[in-house]
Formats: C-alpha cells, sequence, structure tokens
C-alpha cells in the first residue's frame, strides 16, 4: 500500500469532528428572586454541563457577585440579595471563559490540574496548558 492509499484510507476511517461550539452549549441560567435571596434553579445541569466541581463554581459566583451563596437540598444555587439575570449569564460567561475554553484552541474539552503547586486549566485537545486566576 503506498502513502496516497493510506492517506485515503485514514480519511475515510476518521470519523467526522463538529465544530466545539455545536456540540458545547451552556445552558442559560434559570433565575429567579425568592425574597431576599435569589435562586439559580438549573445550577446542577450548568455545573455538569461544564465538567466542573459545583463548589468551585459557587465560590467563582459568591466573588464574581459579591455576595455569600449556598446549594439547597435541590441542588440549586442561593445567592443573597436580588441579581438580575442579564448579571448571573454574565459572570457565568467569564467563568467559561477563564476556566473552561482553552485559551489556545478554544475547546471546551478541559480540566482543572495542579501542575507545580499551582492550578492550570490543561487541554485534552491541544494539550496547551493555561494559568487561571486565584479563587
Amino acid at each position: 500500500m503506498d502513502y496516497d492509499d493510506s492517506l485515503d484510507r485514514a480519511l475515510t476511517e476518521t470519523p467526522e469532528i463538529s465544530d466545539s461550539a455545536d456540540r458545547f452549549q451552556v445552558p442559560d441560567p434559570a433565575v429567579r428572586p425568592e425574597g431576599n435571596v435569589t435562586i439559580y434553579e438549573n445550577f446542577g445541569e450548568t455545573h455538569d454541563r461544564l465538567n466542573r466541581e459545583r463548589d468551585h463554581l459557587l465560590k467563582f459566583f459568591q466573588s464574581e457577585l459579591g455576595t455569600s451563596a449556598s446549594i439547597d437540598d435541590r441542588g440549586r444555587a442561593r445567592f443573597t440579595g436580588d441579581f438580575k439575570q442579564s448579571r448571573v449569564a454574565d459572570a457565568l460567561d467569564e467563568y467559561v471563559e477563564a476556566f473552561v475554553t482553552c485559551s489556545e484552541c478554544g475547546s471546551p474539552d478541559t480540566r482543572l490540574v495542579e501542575e507545580r503547586g499551582a492550578t492550570v486549566l490543561k487541554c485534552d485537545a491541544c494539550g496547551a496548558l493555561s494559568s487561571v486566576p486565584e479563587l
């Protein structure tokens, strides 16, 4: 088998990879006021889709929104104070940019790992290591 035949065979047997933007959809935050707190209804779905620890995501929201927060028995986030859906969505976008998408290739196939005593973002698609902000 010559090179061209091998190349043709490899190209036909390689699975199609969809555009990462099509397969990675972050759910819009569903928030509603309840007394003096704001409930993030689909918080569990969000941290599952992002493939991040819920406590890490919650800590980011606490810092970004400047409030205290907790997880209730139904897996929803409860923020002290009144926050509009747009403010929570903006904070979520900042989290995705800083802690989920690869700064080199834009892939969402990343994970947070410890490297030499620091937490970094490791991309499973291109292998890049990127620094992340401290929480």
